[in-house]
């Protein structure tokens, strides 16, 4: 017999609460009932989930684990609750979408306001991401329709051309590099503001270094454009953008851009899915106006 989502909570809280009086106070349950529901739970999964004490409970390394599990179950059985609401309130459509921070800053919005203008009744979940964590919860099933970097592993997937976009060098407009366009080999030499590891970005920076067997100068690592932008004015180093981005952020506390004249520096992003087939018909809808720009 499976656990009900009662016992569950109920479980939770006596972990949380070290006391199991406590818990049945919270659920509304009397002590002896949720005495009952913790004993059963033991019962079907076979193992010990309390230590019981005059001084309350505490989780065996059993109940930790299923601890951690029940509460991944119980947010999800709060996110469908709220998914179904949505359909209860007229909504027509629910679709998850995970982007990475390049789609997301510089072609997104515009795209998905145009497709919401159309049709009202579908709710967007709109997550920012890295491109391989992205691939990895469109396998999982956890969103159903990821933008990713071009070079991304998509083993599995079904991906289809969405956006081009190109890199740019950012400087403090004194900066010694005062030419319009560089290659990499120059910009190298400096120190660089980069983005966290995780970030396509740096890995095309590394492996772009890796060929002309230098080494990134990385000052320092942060989470956004924007953060890379202020410590670029402050003097840390030269930054890497989007140029997108670069237009949005640089522009305006008075960076420079240096057109990157290598040719990986031009980039493609792609509409991800598990399956084009198995989306709903509203969702292959979003995935035809995305694709056709």
């Amino acid at each position: 017999m499976l656990p009900d989502l009662v016992s569950l909570s109920l479980f939770l809280r006596a972990v949380e609460a070290r006391s199991l009086s406590k818990a049945a106070a919270q659920s509304h349950l009397a002590l002896a009932a949720a005495s009952r529901r913790i004993a059963q739970l033991e019962h079907c999964y076979g193992v010990q989930l309390l230590y019981r004490s005059a001084q309350g409970v505490e989780p065996t390394p059993a109940g930790n684990s299923l601890a951690f599990h029940a509460r991944q179950l119980l947010h999800q059985e709060e996110r469908l609750r709220a998914e179904l609401s949505d359909f209860a309130k007229g909504i027509r459509g629910h679709i998850r979408i995970q982007a990475n921070t390049s789609a997301i800053t510089q072609f997104l919005p515009g795209d998905l306001a145009a497709f919401v203008a159309e049709f009202p009744d579908v709710k967007l979940e709109l997550e920012e991401s890295r491109s391989i964590r992205i691939a990895q919860a469109l396998r999982e099933g956890s969103t159903e329709i990821g933008i990713v970097l071009n070079g991304t592993d998509l083993q599995g997937l079904e991906s289809f051309d969405y956006r081009a976009d190109r890199l740019v060098a950012v400087v403090p407009r004194g900066h010694a590099l005062r030419r319009r366009k560089a290659r990499f080999a120059e910009l190298i030499r400096h120190d660089l503001v980069g983005l966290d590891s995780g970030a396509a970005m740096m890995r095309l920076l590394a492996d772009a270094a890796a060929e002309l067997g230098e080494p990134l100068r990385l000052r320092v690592q942060v989470s956004s454009f924007e953060a890379v932008c202020k410590l670029v004015q402050a003097g840390m180093g030269i930054g890497v953008l989007p140029e997108g981005a670069a237009r949005d952020f640089a522009a305006v506390i008075g960076l420079r851009q240096i057109h990157i004249e290598d040719a990986w520096a031009a980039r493609q992003m792609l509409v991800a899915v598990r399956r084009l087939d198995a989306l709903s018909p509203v969702g292959r809808k979003l995935v035809a106006r995305l694709v056709a720009g």
